[in-house]
């Protein structure tokens, strides 16, 4: 995709040279000139994505394809467009020159049109690459020539380049960032053996046998200026020694010492990522892995926990307990970010006792530790097997009200905690009986994008159950959804849909979908929408028509007979049910409204 939008923005390079090297003045209209501002802006902007491409992590973006992809198809149609604004009959430039640029917008009209095709065998090396503990190494290679990491230089550009990353996400690595790190030193190890000397020449390889490697600064403590053994983050992004920051701490100052900015609270989070990084760097270059102090790196048999992380679960625990309001703010944190790592901290966590203090902070007075406490039960709740504990422990009450009260944040995870718990069928019973459903359908009205998708998959699972459709129902549910049906650009038609079609099955939901003049907007669904929820529309019509003459007369008027039989032919198999059904009522109308008599035959 680099490529080719290089290779396209360099084919307008005679234009521009044509137009430089004329004698005569150009007079064009005002809307002559728009169109040579808009591909200016266009350019500018272009220049910046190639930029970021070009320096960002290569990994990073393989794995993030779809977002990448999305950026490079934008600018695509963002240059497309200005081309088409610029009036090529009014400028003094050549036969030749015309009909390039005439080509070179073809060819953008073109990829507007098609996307680059994604790269299938990067997709499925990247797999196995995560999957597999010793990949191929000829998959390793693919993967080095494709991303263009094939030395020593080019995997600490890309260190680096990840290590902006995790500043710009302020410090939470998440799992991509895991993944990254971990397919790095792969790639280094097969760097190290195919090319171990690809970067430096004779005469530095000698001199690199008699000095030390210079240590980059990010890899620093600011503080002590020493290479970090344990790097932890502050609340303003700074990353600092443990031991370092936390006596800086202990000293009662209460700003970071690189910026002066006055820090929101006093929770170190470990940076994961920059700690992989320096361990990569320290192999890389020979120098001893830095130890912390009381670091051990045995773990029990089947896991991947060390002994020295179980301790700090211990600690974390005995803060939960006992310690100050601030000491239990900073240890939910650290357990949210513990439990969000990998699955073998979720069961460690659970098992040392942390589900029980955890719901107790759900009804913490303060809001930050009030959402680390529900995050890091959702966290925990990945595991099937925790799911159990934290509803024993009397957590869905206190997440209801997290969900009702909490701030924005904590709301939105409340949400995605339920409906992690109410993949057990019981949950669903008990999360519908502790009124959770009226503040999910507020949520889903005023929340973020990811809090109203978190919001509809808590409200359709909970919906599973027949009782809870009528809470649904009786709470409101259906004017929302139909409003966001109706919004197209909003992104939660998919979701709107799948609610709408299982309330559906039920008298109250089907009643009051019906009050909602829901025929125009499902016969435009059938018509145009996706595979999925044509089948969804069909579902929810024919709950609709079925013993509701009225609802069938205006589907009749809204031309269902056509949108259908299209339905019948090429929907999925329910939705070629659904339509079936449908259309053998409006044969029955029509038999009714149009009876054959004897004398006309």
């Amino acid at each position: 995709m680099h490529g080719n939008l290089v290779r396209r923005i360099k084919l307008l390079s005679p234009l521009f040279e044509e137009l430089r090297d004329a004698n005569e003045e150009i007079m064009l209209e005002i809307e002559g000139i728009k169109g040579f501002e808009l591909l200016k802006d266009a350019l500018n902007s272009a220049k910046e994505l190639l930029q970021s491409v070009n320096e960002g992590s290569k990994l990073y973006q393989a794995l993030q394809k779809d977002q990448t992809s999305y950026k490079f198809q934008q600018m695509t149609e963002t240059i497309e467009a200005a081309l088409n604004e610029i009036p090529y009959d009014r400028l003094d430039i050549s036969e030749e020159v015309r009909e390039q640029i005439e080509l070179v917008h073809t060819q953008f009209r073109r990829a507007k049109g098609r996307p680059d095709s994604p790269d299938s065998q990067l997709d499925q090396d990247l797999a196995v690459a995560q999957k597999e503990k010793d990949p191929d190494p000829m998959i390793l290679k693919r993967l080095s020539d494709k991303l263009q990491l094939r030395t020593i230089n080019d995997l600490t550009k890309e260190s680096l380049a990840l290590h902006e990353l995790v500043i710009a996400s302020a410090g939470d690595p998440g799992e991509c960032f895991e993944k990254i790190a971990a397919l790095l030193k792969k790639l280094k190890d097969y760097v190290l053996i195919e090319n171990p000397e690809a970067d430096t020449s004779e005469g530095e390889r000698g001199l690199m046998k008699h000095r030390s490697p210079v240590i980059p600064d990010d890899f620093r403590c600011p503080i002590s200026l020493e290479l970090m053994k344990d790097p932890v983050i502050v609340s303003t992004g700074q990353t600092y020694e443990r031991s370092c920051i936390q006596k800086w701490l202990d000293a009662g100052h209460k700003t970071c010492p690189k910026t002066q900015q006055t820090l929101l609270h006093t929770a170190l989070t470990p940076n994961y990522v920059l700690k992989s990084l320096i361990a990569l760097w320290c192999e890389s270059n020979g120098v001893e892995l830095p130890k912390k102090q009381g670091t051990c790196r045995s773990t029990k048999p089947g896991s991947s926990v060390s002994d020295c992380d179980r301790a700090a679960i211990v600690a974390l625990l005995e803060k939960l307990a006992n310690g100050n309001s601030e000491q239990q703010r900073a240890a939910a944190g650290e357990l949210r970010l513990l439990a969000k790592r990998n699955a073998d901290n979720r069961v460690c966590i659970a098992e040392a006792g942390a589900i029980p203090l955890l719901v107790e902070l759900l009804s913490s007075t303060d809001p930050r530790t009030q959402e680390h406490a529900v995050t890091a039960l959702l966290n925990l709740s990945i595991n099937d097997g925790n799911k159990g504990t934290i509803v024993n422990a009397g957590a869905i009450p206190d997440i209801v009200d997290v969900l009702k009260n909490g701030s924005m944040e904590a709301r939105e995870n409340a949400a995605a905690t339920l409906f992690s718990l109410s993949v057990i069928d019981e949950n669903k019973v008990a999360i519908g009986a502790a009124g959770a459903i009226p503040a999910l359908i507020k949520l889903l009205c005023e929340g973020s994008p990811r809090g109203k998708k978190d919001a509809a998959t808590a409200i359709f699972n909970l919906s599973i159950y027949q009782g809870n459709k009528a809470r649904a129902v009786r709470a409101g549910i259906v004017p929302p959804l139909m409003r966001l049906l109706k919004d197209a650009g909003g992104g939660m038609v998919d979701e709107a849909l799948a609610i709408l079609a299982i309330l559906a099955s039920h008298q109250e939901g089907k009643v009051a979908i019906g009050q909602a003049e829901p025929i125009p907007v499902l016969m435009e669904v059938i018509r145009t929408g996706s595979p999925r929820n044509r089948e969804n529309a069909a579902a929810i019509l024919w709950s609709l028509c079925t013993n509701d003459l009225e609802q069938l007369k205006m589907a009749k008027e809204f031309g269902a007979e056509e949108v259908l039989k299209d339905l019948s032919d090429n929907g999925t198999d329910r939705a070629k049910r659904k339509a079936g059904s449908i259309l053998e009522l409006l044969q029955r109308l029509e038999a009714k409204e149009n009876p054959v008599s004897l004398s006309s035959l």
